[in-house]
């Protein structure tokens, strides 16, 4: 139980009717939830407008309800809190609930279009060899230490939040490792925490089914650095065209990283292989088992964040050696023929060809790639012919596939796709429904040397069709298919 006047610290109360001297069991939003002495919090969603379901939630025993309009029936014994934004106010509370944990750890935000999760993963995994304990709230898992928790969101609700960040204060963890999504920005998920680090790693068009235009997607990330105190840092790859405007009115401090401009924190490709790469960091030479140019964004970010958080620089560079390729991200095996596999979560336009530019990059050019490729249905409809024509034009061969359907038909998904594939290039790409199909395929076409790429869904266990999650694993599917062929 928590007395619900230390739960309202630092909430912006418009009227109050009834006591705030009462003691709440718990913080709940989702109506269904509610139970004896739960203070509701009605939040305005996408689809559901939680102010419909106050009379529910009082006749399930909430006795406290936050919201932005009062309803028309005050009831008696029911304390009614008027505030301007309940998802705000959300964040706020929840954080006092759980004791302000966010107070007690070194809590980092990494926010972009891409390179989040392997950011996040990357330092969670660094400090971790290093001998610190350390937190993760990824796309791909949560982790406490090396206790793994399942996730569900790139960025959970408030109350999961908070939840977690107190567990893993509680459990001794110093650092707290966190992806910080548009949506979480826009829907006040993060109100309440405080951050000591914030890093910027790019933006380009993803989202915009939620975001609608371009420049709100921009401004929903620069709320973040915008509400940072003037005790956090800043970080921002100021390659990226938006990377000096995601900081232009923050009170943090400011630093910078980059590969082509001037910045506080620079890298240099000095070789790229699928065996690695070999980097020079501010003047000193690291060789990781990453690849790509992105990865090289990637790990300046994470070698940037360990200097402001003044960890030892010999340590660190160290364990930047040692460090993985995440699950899902550029991905990398190779079959006994000496066909090469590569599975990576890239969904946007950008990510796409920027994987495609990685291969092209290390390849020799005496074998083909195939690109294996979808679109995700009830999302972003703009950026479906883009990633067909990139891949079209980064690829010797290109199939058009299922990603996560969703509601949607994936041949409506795929014909609007075909769009995006140049006139020229037309023979060289074909479309399989069927996704277990499509990558069977694409490995029946590949001779030795050659290079397969199937990309879109990553880490990701399932496919998402009509409501329904199925079992679908593109890293074993491709393995087993690839294995099979050997045999």
């Amino acid at each position: 139980m928590k007395n619900l006047q230390d739960i309202l610290y630092k909430v912006a109360l418009v009227e109050t009717h009834g006591s705030t001297d009462i003691n709440i069991s718990e913080i709940v939003f989702d109506s269904r939830k509610v139970s004896d002495a739960s203070l509701f919090v009605a939040v305005r969603g996408v689809s559901v407008d939680g102010h419909q379901f106050i009379e529910q939630t009082i006749q399930a025993g909430a006795i406290a309800i936050v919201c932005e309009e009062l309803p028309a029936d005050i009831k008696e014994g029911i304390t009614y809190l008027k505030v301007i934004n309940s998802a705000e106010a959300l964040g706020i509370m929840a954080s006092n609930y759980f004791d302000n944990p966010s107070d007690e750890i070194k809590l980092i935000g990494i926010t972009g279009t891409n390179g989040k999760t392997t950011t996040t993963t990357l330092l969670h995994d660094l400090v971790s060899d290093m001998g610190f304990a350390a937190g993760l709230i990824s796309t791909v898992v949560n982790k406490i230490e090396k206790r793994e928790i399942p996730s569900t969101h790139t960025t959970p609700d408030p109350i999961a939040l908070n939840g977690l960040i107190r567990e893993m204060v509680d459990e001794g963890c110093e650092f707290c490792f966190m992806e910080v999504s548009s949506h979480a920005i826009h829907q006040h998920r993060i109100a309440g925490l405080d951050y000591n680090v914030a890093v910027f790693t790019n933006i380009t068009h993803d989202h915009l089914d939620y975001h609608k235009t371009f420049k709100e997607y921009i401004y929903a990330k620069k709320k973040f650095f915008d509400d940072l105190s003037s005790s956090a840092i800043a970080i921002t790859n100021v390659d990226d065209p938006n990377g000096e405007v995601m900081v232009q009115n923050t009170k943090a401090k400011v630093r910078s990283y980059a590969m082509k401009t001037v910045a506080d924190y620079k890298v240099k490709v000095i070789e790229n292989t699928f065996s690695g790469l070999v980097l020079n960091i501010d003047n000193h030479e690291v060789w990781t088992r990453l690849v790509g140019g992105f990865n090289a964004y990637n790990l300046l970010a994470v070698y940037a964040v360990a200097m402001e958080l003044e960890l030892d620089e010999v340590e660190v560079m160290t364990a930047m050696s040692k460090l993985k390729s995440v699950e899902g991200r550029f991905e990398y095996l190779k079959s006994d023929s000496d066909i090469i596999g590569i599975v990576d979560y890239a969904h946007t336009p950008d990510a796409l060809k920027n994987v495609l530019s990685t291969i092209q990059a290390v390849r020799t050019r005496n074998e083909q790639v195939l690109t294996v490729v979808g679109c995700g249905g009830d999302r972003d409809k703009a950026k479906r012919p883009k990633m067909a024509e990139i891949a079209a034009e980064m690829s010797d061969k290109v199939i058009l596939t299922s990603d996560n359907p969703r509601s949607e038909d994936p041949e409506v998904i795929i014909s609007e796709m075909k769009v995006g594939v140049p006139a020229e290039k037309s023979a060289k790409a074909m479309a399989i429904t069927n996704r277990e199909e499509a990558i069977k395929v694409a490995c029946s076409l590949a001779q030795p040397g050659d290079i397969i790429l199937v990309a879109g869904k990553g880490h990701e266990k399932y496919q998402e069709i009509k409501g329904e999650r199925f079992p679908f694993d593109d890293y074993e599917t491709l393995k087993q298919t690839l294995i099979n062929l050997n045999k």
